[in-house]
């Protein structure tokens, strides 16, 4: 079993060729490689594991899972 947090991208860039990006955990923002969810945008929300977003989310289904 794992656990996915969503979280709410709010910055987006490169470091070393990866895509990376801020992404905001209710106040709290950490560092997550954005390369399995390439087109996903600032202002979206995105299930987290362990620093790498798996999957892109609703608002709704976001707010659901917290």
């Amino acid at each position: 079993m794992c656990l996915g947090v969503p979280g709410k991208v709010v910055e987006v860039y490169r470091e070393h060729d990866l895509l990376m990006g801020r992404v905001d955990f209710g106040g709290v923002l950490k560092r997550v490689c954005l390369e399995y969810v390439p087109d996903i945008a600032v202002g979206e929300y995105a299930l987290v594991h362990v620093g790498f977003a798996l999957t892109r989310l609703d608002e709704a289904e976001a707010r659901q899972l917290l």
